[in-house]
């Protein structure tokens, strides 16, 4: 169905491959319109509780296409910048949880799909950077506004004036990946984790994602109405009676989406 994006979904995990491993899947316009169906499939299929988005082959996404970019004039770069982060926003909007699998290279555009994802687990092999300004042009899809969010306005500054890449280990320690994994096990522990949110209850980890997510554009006490919020709504659901009476009896809770 797709040339250059493998979407696989099984057990409520849907993991997205972006395939353009000779070009260390940089992005270009055929990635970004392939990836934007597949997301598009995944936000209307409500079987899908999780979804995972990796690379094939030595890269996650080594940046946008360098090539297709060199040619843009002014409302061509604005319009390719408005389309990546529109389709980035997407997935950073998603109602389940998101997982970055981040097998290799993450630069520019890489890193920023990446933190577009609820949570990024890296290969000890992976490597991030914020490169553009040593192309002459600013990150476009978003990376000033998501990297100060993760790490810090000061780091952030830091790692986009300089252009430099980090290590897996680094991006662990500044806050950026929430994990190191040995690489021959990273899908295996993405799919452990997304196999631990799937044991909750799906409401309320929805719930929990728009409570955090939208509380942090929030000041605190609105954070906490909004909490407050959502939290009463939990109590509206089948499933909250079900993990409640679950956890009473010492059972297993059986959770139905409801």
């Amino acid at each position: 169905m797709f040339e250059t994006i493998g979407l696989e979904k099984k057990d409520g995990i849907a993991v997205l491959t972006i395939r353009r491993p000779e070009a260390l899947n940089a992005l270009n316009g055929q990635v970004l319109e392939e990836m934007k169906q597949c997301v598009d499939e995944v936000q209307q299929d409500s079987e899908i509780r999780a979804l995972i988005i990796t690379g094939e082959g030595r890269a996650f996404v080594a940046g946008a296409d360098i090539g297709a970019q060199s040619k843009l004039d002014v409302e061509g770069g604005r319009n390719w910048g408005i389309f990546g982060s529109r389709l980035f926003r997407q997935i950073e909007l998603l109602e389940i949880p998101t997982i970055a699998a981040v097998n290799g290279f993450a630069l520019g555009g890489g890193c920023e799909l990446a933190m577009a994802c609820d949570l990024i687990l890296a290969s000890d092999k992976a490597k991030f950077g914020q490169p553009e300004v040593g192309l002459g042009i600013t990150p476009g899809f978003s990376g000033t506004q998501r990297l100060p969010r993760k790490v810090g306005i000061g780091k952030a500054k830091e790692l986009i004036f300089t252009g430099k890449m980090i290590k897996a280990d680094e991006a662990e320690k500044i806050g950026l990946a929430n994990r190191v994994v040995p690489a021959d096990k990273l899908m295996e522990e993405a799919k452990s984790l997304a196999g631990e949110i799937l044991k909750n209850a799906p409401i309320a980890v929805k719930y929990a994602k728009a409570a955090i997510d939208r509380g942090a554009d929030m000041d605190v006490d609105n954070g906490i109405r909004l909490e407050n919020e959502l939290f009463a709504m939990c109590f509206a659901t089948k499933d909250q009676k079900e993990g409640m009476n679950a956890f009473l009896e010492k059972r297993e809770a059986e959770f139905k989406n409801k």
